[in-house]
């Protein structure tokens, strides 16, 4: 059993990985931006705790007694230039001691099987780019730091909003048909945690 320190509990992906963490028996701390607007996340074994992702110092005093810790995490109020490169930095300095970092992005941070990032195959929607740049600029912060091991996944195309849970999951590239429901994306999350097989890379996930 391991203690698990997940940063965006509130959110579809974040709650998904709380369920998936307790099936497994590990203890759960859920960070969120207000506790009292994520009661569905109480419950044994999850500690439910106020956080700002952006602040090194909040990082650091969640970080003690935890293995592993998860971000995904999303501010609508924020420039996203701004706020993934401080998400990525705060979680590297804050979270010492802490054996595995592992961050969700976005897919259009992928590269697709013909080479380049999905968001610059032709065809790919650019009205939301500037959000899509934020999440690249979080992860060349991971690309930059030595010593920790740390895994960035993501959806190969996006979530399958409405599916439930199959246990069947592959990884591949960047490709925008693909989809992974909530719970299938939290397994492979869980799994990169109870038994990692990727380190220092981003890798997508979709169902199979």
């Amino acid at each position: 059993m391991s203690k698990i320190l997940i940063f965006g509990a509130g959110g579809r992906a974040g709650r998904a990985a709380v369920r998936e963490a307790r099936r497994r028996g590990h203890d759960v701390t859920a960070a969120v931006r207000n506790p009292a607007d994520h009661t569905e996340l109480e419950g044994a074994g999850v500690d439910v705790v106020a956080a700002d992702v952006t602040d090194p110092g909040a990082v650091a005093r969640l970080a003690p007694g935890h293995d592993a810790a998860i971000a995904t995490v999303f501010d609508p109020t924020a420039d996203p230039g701004v706020f993934y490169p401080a998400a990525s930095r705060a979680l590297l300095d804050g979270l010492a001691g802490v054996k595995r970092l592992i961050v969700v992005s976005v897919a259009a941070t992928l590269e697709a099987a013909s080479g380049g990032l999905l968001m610059d195959t032709p065809g790919y929607p650019q009205e939301y780019r500037g959000f899509l740049l934020g999440h690249a600029a979080g992860i060349d912060v991971l690309k930059a730091a030595d010593g920790f091991d740390w895994l960035v996944m993501n959806p190969t195309g996006d979530f399958d909003h409405g599916g439930g849970r199959t246990g069947r999951y592959t990884v591949g590239p960047g490709d925008a048909a693909g989809r992974i429901t909530y719970d299938d994306f939290a397994i492979a999350v869980l799994d990169e945690i109870d038994t990692p097989r990727h380190h220092h890379t981003q890798i997508g996930v979709e169902t199979r």
